[in-house]
């Protein structure tokens, strides 16, 4: 929190950025399908959907480093790019899962809606990205190249974090100070303020169980389900535009892919609004109960969220299903990432972030 402002703004810059890849790199292939299943001599269109959709199964596990390259190298089959695929996946979760922890480390929560906001930019833009680059990319070089340019990408900002990023959690911070004094003073039984004397295995345990239990919240679990079945959605919709823009509309793969920009506008639209009302929406409703803030004052754009979501399905499943101009269904497509944003931004908005000591 005493950083300087330009520290803290390089640290976000670098944060924002990796999350920008990860989803980059969850749909850069979803324009290249067709090809890739005719690289495999398939036709199977469900095993070539779960090629892209199979990475967010490995959303759920994690974190960046070996799986780009295992997809380049030893990937000799539909089935094994498919399992790479996952551990990719899996890799990719860190930035998505632990950003917002690290925004909430460096920025009071009476500015973190703006910080969060540009964050969640690079969350909600990378998968419209995604496959406007393979579009393009997979027809002139190969679809595979979807993948090294991924890794290359990859490699560049390990090499940024490694010489930038700097430890931000308050606990092993005051951990460090803990030990320089008792080094310093020679009194050993000086204690950081959130040290609890357990084990790091005992702390993993805690650190693990600690979600699943909140899962079990009914509120938390049915915000959770409702999210996850919003982000289905958005990249059904993804895996579906090649077929339907490029098999319906004589689309080639890149003009395909291009389809994915409104639900880029969406998103991004969606950021800045948030980002500017979410602060006066919470202030009003602090005022309102006694001025004691709480996270929950931030989850009401949920509601015209929830609205956003179904008008964007049904205007892009019937105008496309209609064969009207292209145009329409993609106006449709700008609702629906407009009603993913609602929803990725305030559920994290809505859940403490800032630090508790690991028995609260």
């Amino acid at each position: 929190m005493n950083w300087s402002s330009g520290n803290k703004t390089t640290q976000l810059i670098i944060v924002t950025s990796i999350t920008l890849l990860s989803p980059i790199g969850s749909t850069i292939n979803a324009a290249a399908t067709l090809n890739i299943l005719k690289q495999f001599n398939s036709t199977n269109q469900t095993v070539g959907t779960l090629v892209t959709n199979i990475f967010l199964l490995g959303y759920t596990f994690r974190p960046l480093v070996i799986a780009p390259l295992s997809e380049l190298y030893v990937s000799d089959s539909l089935a094994s790019l498919v399992a790479y695929r996952f551990l990719a996946g899996a890799m990719g979760s860190c930035p998505v899962t632990l950003g917002t922890g690290s925004i909430a480390d460096m920025v009071a929560t009476e500015k973190r809606a703006g910080a969060m906001g540009a964050y969640i930019i690079g969350a909600v833009l990378g998968p419209a990205i995604g496959p406007v680059i393979g579009g393009y990319l997979a027809p002139a070089a190969g679809w595979r190249w979807t993948f090294w340019i991924m890794a290359i990408a990859c490699g560049v900002m390990t090499l940024v974090s490694i010489l930038f990023v700097r430890e931000s959690y308050p606990y092993v911070l005051l951990e460090r100070s803990a030990q320089r004094l008792r080094k310093e003073t020679g009194n050993l039984r000086l204690r950081s303020a959130l040290d609890t004397e357990k084990t790091p295995r005992s702390l993993f345990v805690f650190s693990i169980t600690r979600p699943l239990k909140l899962l079990l919240s009914p509120i938390v679990f049915l915000l959770s389900l409702y999210a996850a079945i919003v982000y289905s959605y958005l990249y059904l919709c993804f895996t579906a535009f090649e077929i339907v823009f490029y098999g319906q509309y004589s689309f080639s793969s890149g003009e395909a892919g291009l389809a994915t920009l409104g639900i880029g506008i969406g998103s991004v639209l969606r950021c800045v609004i948030c980002g500017v009302a979410a602060n006066a929406v919470s202030k009003i409703l602090t005022a309102k109960h006694g001025g004691d803030p709480k996270p929950e004052y931030r989850l009401p754009p949920m509601i015209p969220g929830g609205l956003c979501t179904p008008i964007g399905l049904f205007w892009y499943g019937w105008s496309a299903q209609a064969r009207v101009h292209w145009i329409v269904p993609i106006v449709g497509t700008v609702f629906i990432g407009m009603g993913m944003v609602f929803n990725y931004v305030r559920l994290p908005s809505g859940i403490p972030t800032t630090f508790q000591h690991p028995d609260d």
